[in-house]
């Protein structure tokens, strides 16, 4: 079998898909370019196991693997929520001006996220982690996280959400998925600070740009000063000019314009 040549590990919500009403249509041609070139695509998301077997099967990937809930864990098709019940029982003693999923229900899922109410109900089923609103202070949230730790939970902040978990990133998932695959180039793409750890392991990474969310201050390897064109970066990492699904397909392209790794890309 010949080695694997790409290993494309790619956020959805405001970079795959667009952060208002997740669309991804303007991706598909570099996806099905992509795939015609025999590279594998794991979708990297705080996406719930329902959600992304959704998603897969939309983007035509139902044969790649996925990372779910935020990194908490590898996407194998089970079910086991005992995580999941072990954080809302933690949530329930600290009484904290935290707006959870699992204080909400399917309409007021709906509402935050711009979801469906049946994509909603998916969103709900979660099994390793618990996203939702701060509403409290600064002040309250140095407290609240130092309680959680005492627990040994986590919390991550997206583009949108306060992630709780008992542990794993993206990036431990790719490091797997890269021990598996063993590829010859790694790229990942992602808009948000919970998708740093993933731009920084790979070989390359992409920001694609999000004007709604906190954003990514300045990243190792990155060279501000070389966005001169396709194929002119010399940076490690690069920025779009473009938003969500277009900007996922411009930094590809302009990745893949690049002399070092034309080769690869014409494969």
């Amino acid at each position: 079998m010949d080695p694997l040549r790409f290993l494309i590990f790619t956020d959805l919500d405001g970079t795959l898909l667009d952060h208002q009403t997740y669309d991804y249509t303007p991706a598909l041609p570099m996806l099905a370019r992509l795939r015609a070139m025999g590279a594998v695509v794991v979708l990297a998301s705080s996406k719930t196991g329902a959600e992304i077997a959704e998603w897969q099967d939309r983007l035509g990937l139902g044969d790649c693997p996925a990372i779910v809930e935020n990194g908490a864990a590898l996407y194998d098709g089970s079910f086991d929520d005992r995580d999941y019940r072990r954080i809302r029982a933690v949530l329930q003693t600290l009484n904290a001006p935290f707006l959870g999923f699992g204080d909400m229900d399917d309409a007021g899922v709906a509402d935050v996220t711009g979801l469906s109410p049946g994509a909603a109900r998916k969103a709900r089923t979660r099994a390793h982690s618990e996203p939702g609103l701060w509403q409290g202070t600064e002040a309250q949230l140095d407290g609240f996280l130092s309680a959680l730790a005492e627990h040994g939970i986590q919390a991550r902040r997206g583009g949108r959400f306060l992630t709780l978990s008992f542990g794993g990133t993206k990036a431990a998932q790719m490091e797997a998925l890269i021990d598996r695959y063993a590829p010859e180039v790694t790229v990942a793409l992602g808009d948000a600070p919970n998708d740093a750890e993933m731009l920084a392991r790979a070989d390359y990474g992409i920001v694609v740009r999000n004007d709604h969310g906190p954003g990514l201050p300045p990243l190792p390897g990155e060279d501000r000063a070389a966005e001169d064109g396709p194929g002119k970066e010399k940076g490690r990492i690069l920025r779009t000019r473009a938003e969500g699904p277009a900007g996922w397909t411009e930094g590809m392209a302009r990745l893949l314009a690049r002399p070092e790794l034309s080769g690869a890309a014409d494969g």
